[in-house]
């Protein structure tokens, strides 16, 4: 058989992800320290490890809802409103496998072919290739690092066409760190609320922000009605193997994501929202702790980079560094895949994130502090080795 015609020509031509590929020449590595990563290395808080004992005691592992346990999904709703005063009800809400099935519910429910789907680059790896499966013609909005990688009211603007069906921003963002201010997000909203046009706001790093508390773009007036927005347990509470997510939105668009879901998954794994139901009801702490240790990692890291002559933007939020390698001659795949060779140390090359990633590369401090110190030591002696044989030349 000839597998090449029976394939679709958009899965084909799906990229595979550039951070996987990092991952799986790790996994050939044991002696390798990886930075490529976005998973906490901390436990999951005791107290949803305990509700999910508690429940598999109690013989809950039967299929829920579709849109997941009312109870999780009213949790969710009163959390909304306790952390960033946002008014939701359980409606608009469709429980996930993650947030990366949320992300893609509210792709596959809107866009069809020949639809505009802006992106606004550097960006999780996963928003382009779902948004072209689907027949969608991405436009990239390239953020730049002069501008502390927040998209502009000017850059919107001018990527709106009368074929745009929907914005993908993920703030705080991966991979360069960047926030959006109230002013950004005011005039962003002031662009798009008289549009016909659905704002997809990733907001899974919502809670590891280290400049005051986040807002959403779906707070300005005129936005809730046209925006969805992505969130998740994984990044805030270390629950990366859970697989638990959800998007909260317009009920008209999240019945349809429901839809979907309820065809392609059936619902979130029960085990996983019985215990995120205390992790919202009762983990503040935990999770104020957990964005303490990141900030602390966040300065030494920026610091450290900055003294190497790295030149590497502050992040305001989530868990990564940006930082700029051009000062190494190198493209941003060649210094990546000749520190992991060299030196065994494992950072994801900019362009994994899109285009304009060149010249940058990202680095995880979702590690401890000791794992840090000798990862960044290493790429001190490798940028020392480059500029001795530059010299040499």
């Amino acid at each position: 058989m000839d597998y090449e015609k029976m394939i679709s020509k958009a899965a084909k031509e799906m990229k595979p992800s550039g951070i996987r590929k990092f991952f799986d020449l790790v996994a050939e590595m044991p002696e390798c320290i990886s930075l490529g990563v976005g998973e906490p290395d901390f436990q999951t808080p005791w107290d949803i490890r305990d509700a999910a004992i508690h429940s598999l005691e109690m013989g809950r592992t039967k299929y829920t809802a579709n849109a997941g346990i009312k109870e999780l999904r009213m949790e969710i709703a009163k959390y909304l409103k306790r952390k960033y005063a946002m008014d939701y009800t359980y409606e608009n809400v469709v429980v996930t496998v993650g947030g990366s099935e949320a992300i893609d519910l509210a792709i596959r429910a809107l866009v069809e072919p020949g639809d505009e789907v802006i992106l606004v680059e550097p960006c999780f790896v996963s928003y382009g290739p779902i948004a072209t499966i689907t027949g969608g013609v991405p436009v990239v909005i390239s953020t730049k690092e002069e501008n502390d990688f927040r998209v502009t009211a000017d850059e919107l603007k001018e990527a709106i066409t009368p074929r745009t069906k929907l914005i993908v921003m993920s703030y705080p963002n991966n991979p360069t760190g960047a926030t959006l201010r109230h002013e950004d997000l005011e005039q962003l909203a002031d662009v798009l609320k008289d549009k016909d046009i659905i704002v997809l706001s990733d907001e899974i790093y919502s809670e590891l922000k280290y400049d005051g508390k986040h807002e959403s773009i779906s707070s300005f007036p005129g936005m809730k009605e046209k925006t969805i927005i992505v969130n998740g347990f994984s990044k805030t509470f270390s629950m990366t193997g859970w697989r638990l997510g959800y998007a909260v939105g317009p009920k008209e668009i999240i019945s349809i994501m429901t839809k979907i879901h309820q065809n392609c998954i059936m619902a979130a794994p029960t085990t996983s929202q019985y215990a995120a139901i205390t992790a919202l009801k009762d983990c503040d702490d935990d999770v104020e702790e957990m964005r303490k240790q990141y900030d602390l990692r966040r300065k030494y890291c920026v610091r450290k980079l900055n003294e190497m002559g790295l030149h590497t933007f502050e992040p305001q939020g989530a868990f990564y560094l940006f930082p700029n390698i051009t000062k190494s001659g190198m493209s941003s795949d060649e210094f990546c895949e000749k520190l992991l060779q060299e030196k065994k140390v494992a950072i994801i090359p900019g362009t994994a994130f899109g285009v304009s990633g060149e010249g940058f590369a990202r680095i995880s401090y979702a590690y401890s502090l000791d794992h840090l110190r000798e990862a960044l030591k290493r790429i001190e002696e490798f940028l020392q080795e480059i500029a001795g044989g530059n010299k040499d030349e």
